[in-house]
């Protein structure tokens, strides 16, 4: 559903918009309970079976969007409970990041096989033939399948000739690649945060809207009023996200007028960190280990500590891009406040680690950035060109792509190595992640440098990511032949990641 707009994408930036515009009034949280009502105007519900369900689900909506919890349902409380202490300058979020919002889940069923009405009625039955518990019989002219016998085999679906079994299966649970998401008694769907990353998979892909991640749009802006130094840092997959005439120049021109003190492409870290690994990488495989992780992703890393926690070690240990960045600036600018700005619901979970918190204050989506754009009648058309970002390379550019931290490294090898041979695996999506280092611990790929995105496409199809994921590369592809500089030992800041450890 990522790129494609609905209503979930209009509420979701109704949201975002909303927020922001109550913080950029200066007021605090006045009027926040209003909030809904705006969001859910007039006296007819928009796709609910009651307007005042969907105000109620627009109130915890906003309570997200200031990074607070949901609301338990069996006891009353107030829409601005703990908005006092969320309300600041500083707040980090608090677990759990990603939630699903009871009574906005639809209880979708989850991995059943359903006769559609496209079924014939036909005399060869391969359906029942096949079914290795009796468990379809013909009912009122057509095939039907007991749910209690059936053992979702699915030999049915693929021996009708009509196509007219379709397997039903919870949105999602089919994207959590961590099969983190189970059922509650009333069949509504709950995430086990034991197992669960944040990687944000599950918020695109329901629907119905009911699985949200918590903001920070109200601080940020806070942040700004106050009169703090606010750096954006932002990623690569940022180029195009906001419409055609989204320039770099005029993306600079429109972060400054929200406030921001200065906007750094993230795409230098992502040179330090290239040259760092590919460091690493030649120090300890196969030396010290059999193969090396890239540490880029950070649902990736979380995905090898909850389930290879003795593959840990093998992860690199080179700051990701996102950190690197963020100490450059806290470098130069002493006692600035650091906002990074890119595609993933990850990276707030990343920047709440205690070893990251200082070097990252804030992370903004670009969905949630493009609420504050709304919020300040942003209009990218009229705007005139800043100064174009242009410190990064075209191979730090890169890392917005699946492949691209991978070939970055191998790149960098080949050119200050040149007599040594690379190989590389990667994998894209979490399940497939998974397989890869199932393979790594038993010895599969020594040798190997391995590159795990959790989402399939990389970067580019972030959770918070605003375009369709083909067009999202192909627009990053030209946005890496626009770089002034190629390969990473060439950056300007290539010998000042040793003191930024």
């Amino acid at each position: 559903m990522r790129g494609i707009p609905s209503l979930i994408t209009d509420i979701r930036k109704n949201v975002f918009t909303e927020v922001a515009k109550m913080a950029y009034s200066g007021k605090g949280y006045e009027g926040v309970d209003e909030l809904p009502y705006i969001i859910v105007p007039g006296d007819r519900p928009l796709h609910r079976e009651s307007v005042f369900l969907e105000r109620a689900i627009a109130s915890e909506r906003v309570r997200l969007a200031m990074g607070l919890n949901i609301r338990p349902i069996q006891t009353r409380h107030l829409m601005t409970e703990g908005m006092d202490a969320a309300a600041v300058a500083e707040q980090y979020y608090e677990p759990p990041l990603i939630n699903i919002i009871p009574y906005a889940c639809h209880a979708c069923p989850t991995n059943q096989y359903k006769v559609s009405n496209y079924c014939q009625n036909c005399l060869a039955a391969s359906c029942q033939k096949v079914c290795p518990k009796d468990a379809i019989s013909f009912r009122n002219n057509r095939s039907y399948i007991d749910l209690d016998k059936c053992i979702r085999c699915g030999k049915c679906a693929k021996a009708c000739p009509y196509n007219a079994i379709v397997h039903l299966q919870r949105p999602c649970q089919v994207a959590c690649g961590m099969d983190a998401i189970v059922s509650d008694e009333q069949g509504k769907a709950v995430i086990n945060q034991d197992k669960c990353v944040a990687c944000g998979q599950c918020l695109v892909s329901c629907p119905f809207g009911a699985i949200v991640d918590k903001g920070q749009i109200f601080q940020v802006i806070q942040s700004v009023l106050q009169g703090d130094k606010v750096i954006a840092i932002v990623a690569p997959a940022f180029v195009g996200q906001f419409g055609k005439h989204s320039t770099p120049g005029r993306f600079v021109t429109a972060m400054k007028r929200l406030g921001f003190h200065r906007v750094v492409e993230v795409a230098i870290g992502a040179d330090l960190c290239t040259i760092e690994e590919a460091k690493d990488f030649l120090e300890k495989v196969p030396q010290q280990q059999n193969y090396m992780a890239t540490s880029c992703c950070p649902a990736w890393h979380s995905m090898i500590e909850k389930l290879y926690p003795g593959e840990m070690d093998k992860i690199s240990m080179t700051l990701t891009p996102m950190v690197f960045t963020a100490r450059l600036m806290k470098k130069e600018y002493p006692g600035c406040k650091v906002v990074f700005v890119g595609p993933c619901a990850a990276k707030k979970l990343e920047a709440i680690r205690a070893d990251i918190r200082s070097d990252v204050d804030f992370v903004l989506t670009f969905e949630e950035l493009q609420g504050m754009f709304e919020a300040k009648e942003i209009d990218f058309e009229s705007l005139p060109e800043s100064d174009v970002l242009n410190e990064g390379t075209a191979t730090g550019r890169g890392f917005a792509v699946s492949g691209g931290v991978a070939g970055a490294v191998e790149k960098v090898i080949r050119e200050t190595e040149p007599d040594t041979q690379v190989k590389t695996a990667r994998a894209e999506g979490l399940r497939d992640c998974r397989k890869l280092m199932a393979l790594a611990k038993a010895g599969k790929y020594n040798g190997y440098l391995l590159e795990g995105m959790a989402c399939p496409g990389g970067c580019v199809a972030g959770a918070g990511t605003l375009l369709p994921v083909e067009l999202a590369a192909n627009v990053v592809s030209r946005y890496q032949k626009e770089a002034d500089t190629e390969s990473p030992l060439e950056s300007a800041y290539r010998d000042r990641s040793e003191s930024l450890d």
